[in-house]
């Protein structure tokens, strides 16, 4: 092994997209988490305190509010329960997940070979790269810049309800908010978007370093067991962002639910929305990884060429030894170590053959569906009674 790639083993980090940052500094030093992201459960609770309880003591308060004039009421507002109480949690505990999945795989790369020695110092600059862009202090600035700008626009005209809530008062073309709506849109909005744009920067940086690798001259073998050869283990990046789907699935869902109950809208005249969100996140996660198709693909057929010559030569020869030259008893082929050689060459040559162009398998791509899909299941709920729906679910699974 030569000293630069013994070097490069020493000094590549273990790159984790969660990790770094303001936001992460100012955590670490409100002893909230630490380099493993320990201390979730102080962030979630935290979370929830800021969010979601003032909302609740201010609605009680404000007593001026819809809540007690006829309106939707606190406690009834699904879509703002959903985005407090599931979809913020979920990504804060997706942190956790993401960050114990993602953060071995970059070391992999060199602990694996597959980086070349000639290419390692590109490799390392791109991870470098990619730590700088997590840890830009203007990067997160500027989100929250776009969250109190564009976040808060996008809050007024596309989510709020059109109807009087405990949170706002339709005065015009405006809404006039009460006490507690302040308290929703310049605090409790803002942090669930900045949560959630903050992650899809993340994604982007973790996609960018994923594209950069790929650029270079791997050091693929498409007869790796694997199937992929050898980069099998990027498969778990994509099975690791499951939670965020799930979030992101439940945002919809909350939103579509408050419109069914208070705009008195139809679900299904949501299913082109739920359909195209589903679309959308399974291929936003799955796309970085078919970058590394023409690598893949290249390795395998170059493999297919060299063991396809090998098998040629070895035939040849087995079949002039043992067919055409061999004048013997055939019961000298039993047990020789050339028929356990034709077999190993052609399991060789089957691996080749059955090598996927990209490092995720169907099993993985039904994870990311179904946990983009799972939060609109209760959406069921209002098209029919729950004991109706069991049934039906019932008679599908078992047919009963």
């Amino acid at each position: 092994m030569s000293a630069q790639v013994m070097a490069a083993d020493e000094d590549t980090p273990n790159y984790s997209p969660t990790v770094g940052g303001p936001y992460f500094q100012a955590l670490q030093r409100l002893r909230l988490t630490d380099e493993n992201l320990e201390y979730y459960k102080r962030r979630v609770y935290l979370a929830c305190c800021v969010t979601w309880v003032p909302l609740f003591v201010l609605s009680l308060i404000d007593r001026s509010s819809s809540t007690w004039s006829g309106g939707v009421p606190f406690l009834r507002d699904v879509d703002l329960h959903v985005r407090l109480l599931i979809v913020l949690p979920v990504l804060v505990l997706a942190e956790v997940v993401v960050h114990r999945r993602i953060r071995p795989l970059v070391k992999r790369f060199v602990d694996r070979r597959i980086i070349s020695e000639a290419d390692m110092p590109k490799f390392m600059s791109a991870v470098d790269s990619a730590v700088n862009a997590r840890n830009s202090k203007i990067l997160e600035f500027s989100l929250i810049f776009v969250v109190y700008t564009a976040g808060i626009w996008v809050w007024h005209n596309q989510i709020a309800l059109n109807t009087a809530t405990w949170y706002a008062i339709p005065s015009g073309d405006h809404l006039r908010l009460t006490l507690p709506g302040y308290w929703l849109e310049f605090v409790s909005v803002p942090i669930v978007q900045f949560t959630l744009l903050r992650w899809y920067a993340r994604l982007c940086i973790w996609f960018w370093l994923l594209w950069k690798i790929s650029r270079l001259n791997l050091q693929l073998i498409a007869t790796h067991p694997d199937g992929v050869a050898g980069i099998g283990f990027l498969g778990a990046s994509a099975f690791a962002f499951a939670p965020i789907l799930f979030a992101q699935g439940c945002l919809l869902s909350g939103a579509i639910a408050d419109r069914v109950l208070f705009n008195k809208e139809s679900v299904m005249s949501f299913k082109q929305e739920a359909i195209a969100l589903i679309l959308f996140m399974v291929t936003f996660i799955l796309v970085p990884l078919f970058m590394f198709a023409p690598k893949l693909e290249e390795a395998k057929r170059k493999c297919a060429a060299e063991y396809g010559l090998l098998s040629s030569k070895y035939v040849r020869r087995f079949d002039r030894k043992w067919i055409r030259e061999n004048t013997a008893d055939t019961d000298e082929l039993l047990g020789t170590s050339d028929i356990q050689s034709l077999a190993d060459l052609n399991n060789s040559f089957a691996v080749v053959r059955g090598m996927r162009i990209a490092p995720i398998g169907g099993r993985d791509i039904l994870i990311l569906v179904i946990s983009t899909a799972a939060p609109f299941v209760p959406l069921g709920l209002f098209l029919m009674p729950l004991d109706e729906l069991i049934k039906k679910i019932f008679h599908l699974l078992f047919r009963i």
